[in-house]
């Protein structure tokens, strides 16, 4: 089975780890299913393209892809995405999101997998930046339902 990334906006950590039995309800919190999109490594380096600082910088926010569910959980997890990539996507514009999709796949995450087409990437970028600004226009935060 592959895994599934659900990303969704929520109120705050605590409401998000309660997702953890069932994928988040879309009526809710707004998901955007992103199957072949990782939510540490990957959008780690997206983030660090996006506002354009070392990817180091971006895992030392402790946002950055903190566990919020029992390690031993079984196959499901949530963790949480940082404010700044929400802030980075949700002011982001198309041709900005375009642009950056283009060296975004290029990197080793997605090259080890065969690639990935860059405008497959943007369009998926588009919907991670709507979420994001649904996210940030209501002081929510962003996270990731990973099932395996």
């Amino acid at each position: 089975m592959a895994n599934l990334y659900d990303y969704f906006a929520a109120e705050d950590d605590q409401t998000a780890a309660a997702t953890l039995d069932d994928a988040p309800d879309p009526e809710r919190f707004g998901v955007v299913k992103a199957s072949g999109i990782e939510p540490v490594v990957q959008l780690g380096t997206l983030e660090a393209l996006l506002r354009g600082v070392p990817y180091e910088q971006v895992r030392e926010d402790p946002q950055q892809g903190k566990l919020l569910s029992s390690p031993d959980a079984g196959s499901r997890w949530v963790v949480s995405l940082t404010d700044s990539l929400r802030d980075a996507l949700a002011s982001a514009t198309a041709d900005q999101l375009a642009e950056v999709a283009v060296p975004w796949s290029q990197t080793e995450e997605f090259q080890l997998f065969g690639g990935v087409d860059a405008d497959m990437l943007a369009g998926a970028l588009g919907e991670l930046a709507g979420l994001a600004r649904h996210a940030r226009d209501r002081s929510h935060h962003l996270y990731c339902w990973i099932s395996l």
